[in-house]
């Protein structure tokens, strides 16, 4: 990726939704934005733009980078995005998307650029939007519903478990060293690490039952 790239984190606006599964990108973004107020050297300053966006820029992963969270909500993210790369000068295989993930279970991820958009509102509207689908997405998984949930959206914009709540910081923790792994030393590197990343509680489960992550 470029040096100049955008990273954008999908979710919904407000209280209401901050806790939910959709808002899991968000997540991702809050916590370099925590570690931005804490080490200056990052150099994190808040944009001051008209649109439908919050928007920062960041000294990070080794370069001045942009973060962003569309406050459109969820459906409507392309319009936030393309606004972000206009103004700034951003080509779509320079955006980064965090956004959840049905198809993986909760604390797994995986990275890719490009592809199908699964049925995700919101990739579906960058996609749109930029008018490719060349753009690259973190894939952070919250896992399919179970019995009683009877429609996805349900699903996604409900609250974490108690368990899946316990796994959020480590797997938030290691979505911020595979975007840093990513703008650093490339896709290769991110993917190793991002790939084989397991939350500990999942890794403590499956030794005991045997379980072996090839």
């Amino acid at each position: 990726m470029d040096s100049k790239c955008l990273i954008v984190g999908l979710g919904n606006p407000g209280p209401k939704y901050h806790d939910t599964r959709h808002n899991l990108g968000f997540m991702v973004i809050d916590r370099i934005l925590e570690l931005g107020e804490t080490r200056k050297s990052m150099r994190l300053t808040r944009l001051d733009e008209s649109g439908d966006y919050e928007l920062w820029r960041a000294n990070f992963a080794g370069a001045t980078r942009l973060l962003c969270k569309p406050m459109t909500y969820m459906n409507l993210s392309g319009k936030a995005v393309s606004k972000v790369c206009g103004r700034h000068g951003i080509q779509p295989d320079s955006v980064l998307v965090l956004h959840d993930e049905l198809d993986l279970p909760t604390g797994r991820m995986k990275i890719k650029k490009g592809g199908s958009n699964n049925g995700h509102r919101g990739l579906e509207s960058i996609q749109q939007c930029l008018n490719t689908a060349g753009f690259l997405r973190l894939r952070l998984g919250i896992g399919r519903p179970p019995e009683p949930y009877r429609e996805i959206s349900d699903w996604v914009l409900d609250t974490f478990s108690t368990p899946e709540t316990a796994v959020l910081p480590e797997t938030i923790n290691a979505a911020v060293k595979g975007i840093d792994l990513l703008l650093r030393r490339g896709m290769g590197q991110a993917q190793q690490f991002i790939h084989r990343f397991e939350p500990e509680a999942a890794r403590q489960e499956n030794a005991a039952n045997g379980i072996v992550d090839s």
